[in-house]
């Protein structure tokens, strides 16, 4: 077991809604994933009347509180249930706890849930996510939000929404991340056996036609770009190390990770400046230099547009908390 980190004084309450239907996996996902960060977490299971729940399997699922315990939670995360059980109209009960939820708590929903909090109007105006396969449906249904299929979670302030299934770990893992450090969210990823950090969004899981025989992977060209970060690397750079044509590789690349090029190595500088930031005292221009970013304007740039801060404030944050 990897070392474990200190534990806090009072640890967040996270509230899981389990549905009518709701999927197992999904719903177990918070309590496995939150429950490892070693007490920095109290994660308790609910219903909309604390009684049993109907799951999409062959069996019910018991739960131990009702909707009382929306009430004082600092996050509530709802959980998905399939397509046949996404009701045309919130209902009554499902409404009435969701309307228990504090002001200033943070909402997360996997995979289908979104079209729960949709429906409930708590996406109006944002950006969200869902599974892939679900996005016309939802776009049809709730053309106020603004809907993003490539991306396995969407943050938006105090709501949060993931895709399918295993995207819920990826959002569970960025709550910690965001909350505690990425030295807590690396602990609690090596305790579960799952990567710390997804690489590219779900559009790589959608359907695809199958390529051709023998075609080559862009895996190798993408570790080779990961030692080099610090490089100006340009599209013409990866493409003729993976021996492809700019177009193929390009295609390629998006069909296997779910991003361009570009806006992939954007997103890797910023994942290893966090880490450099979160690690030490280098200055900010340093650090921009180290990650491939031509000056520190760009990495503050880029970094604001990640997640909203700037590189001295997420320092400051992260070593607060240590």
């Amino acid at each position: 077991m990897p070392d474990v980190p200190l534990r806090p004084r009072r640890p967040e309450r996270v509230a899981v809604l389990a549905l009518d239907g709701v999927y197992p996996f999904e719903l177990g996902i918070p309590s496995r994933i939150l429950g490892a960060a070693d007490g920095h977490y109290e994660v308790l299971t609910c219903s909309v009347d604390g009684r049993p729940v109907r799951s999409s399997a062959d069996f019910t699922i018991g739960v131990q509180h009702g909707p009382e315990i929306l009430d004082t939670a600092d996050t509530v995360v709802v959980t998905s249930m399939p397509p046949a059980y996404i009701p045309d109209e919130l209902p009554a009960e499902v409404a009435a706890a969701l309307a228990r939820i504090r002001p200033d708590a943070r909402i997360v929903s996997i995979c289908t849930a979104a079209f729960v909090l949709a429906e409930a109007g708590l996406l109006d105006g944002r950006s969200a996510t869902t599974h892939w396969h679900m996005t016309e449906p939802f776009r049809r249904r709730f053309p106020q939000v603004d809907l993003d299929p490539d991306v396995l979670f969407v943050a938006d302030g105090r709501i949060l929404t993931s895709a399918g299934a295993a995207a819920g770990v990826d959002v569970c893992l960025h709550m910690v991340r965001t909350d505690h450090g990425s030295e807590l969210a690396n602990f609690v990823a090596r305790c579960c056996v799952v990567p710390p950090f997804r690489d590219g969004g779900q559009a790589q899981y959608i359907e695809q036609p199958v390529p051709e025989r023998g075609a080559a992977s862009t895996a190798g060209t993408r570790l080779w770009a990961l030692e080099r970060l610090g490089e100006p690397l340009t599209l013409t750079d990866l493409a003729g190390h993976a021996r492809m044509s700019l177009r193929t590789f390009a295609r390629r690349f998006h069909d296997e990770v779910g991003l361009s090029p570009g806006r992939w190595l954007i997103q890797q500088r910023v994942a290893r400046a966090r880490r450099l930031l979160e690690a030490g005292d280098l200055p900010v221009d340093r650090i921009a230099a180290e990650v491939g970013f031509a000056t520190g304007a760009s990495l503050r740039r880029h970094l604001h547009a990640a997640i909203g801060v700037s590189p001295q404030a997420y320092r400051r944050t992260f070593q607060q908390a240590r």
